[in-house]
């Protein structure tokens, strides 16, 4: 089988003035479909910007990003918006839920922008997944931290996507709340065979997946599967500074 997603030999720079910023350094791996993988590091390693490279919210400077075969550096902003809407779920640490919209018709948005039909009944059934049919009508200001991500949860499965990217997403939750988010979060993707790729500063989470990628000064400084990646953390702390 083919991978779900091919980095190669990925590098993003910036220009600052006379001089060059290098964020991610020649990067390169694979993600096989159906897999888990949690990419982890130290603040200001690389970690969202490759996250984004992969999900074509971003160019890279050198280097090739395909996604599904497609080749996402050949894209313009409007065709990698299209392959996202089409094979691309997400979920953010700050949720990005419309404000002016409310829980169900957040999660049917991604729907509609597709020309879906009878999408109410469908979102209504994932916020019932996520054990929030009752606030289905609710403001994001009306809910929870860890509601709003039951939103955004429910939200990045409503368009069906073939891989899910998850940016720390319990990084503004409390302890409890996070285990609850996280269970939901594996189960949902275990049901619907999604490929998982999840950014996080928390082993405990990270090692949750089946594979583990560190970064270190925008550098791929290894490429673990969980138990080679826990034996190794054993009597470490359980997040990266």
């Amino acid at each position: 089988m083919e991978p779900i997603l091919n980095i190669r030999n990925v590098s993003k720079t910036y220009q600052s003035g006379e001089h060059t910023l290098t964020v991610l350094d020649n990067i390169t791996f694979s993600v096989e479909h159906g897999s888990t993988m949690s990419i982890v590091g130290p603040s200001g390693s690389g970690k969202t910007t490759l996250l984004g490279l992969c999900a074509g919210l971003d160019r890279a400077s050198s280097g090739t990003v395909e996604l599904e075969n497609i080749r996402l550096d050949h894209l313009n902003e409007d065709q990698r918006a299209q392959i996202r809407n089409q094979y691309v779920g997400f979920i953010f640490q700050n949720f990005q839920l419309l404000p002016t919209l409310t829980a169900l018709e957040n999660v049917m948005v991604p729907m509609e922008l597709r020309g879906e039909k009878n999408i109410k009944a469908r979102a209504m059934d994932l916020l019932g997944r996520v054990g929030l049919a009752e606030r289905s009508h609710h403001y994001p200001v009306q809910l929870s931290g860890g509601e709003q991500q039951r939103v955004s949860l429910a939200r990045a499965f409503s368009n069906r996507p073939r891989i899910l990217f998850a940016d720390e997403p319990t990084g503004n939750l409390d302890a409890e709340t996070s285990e609850k988010v996280i269970e939901l979060i594996f189960e949902i993707n275990k049901q619907a065979g999604t490929t998982l790729v999840l950014v996080t500063h928390d082993l405990e989470l990270a090692s949750k997946t089946r594979r583990i990628i560190r970064l270190k000064g925008g550098k791929l400084i290894s490429d673990e599967n969980t138990d080679v990646f826990q034996a190794s953390a054993a009597g470490s702390f359980r997040k990266f500074n």
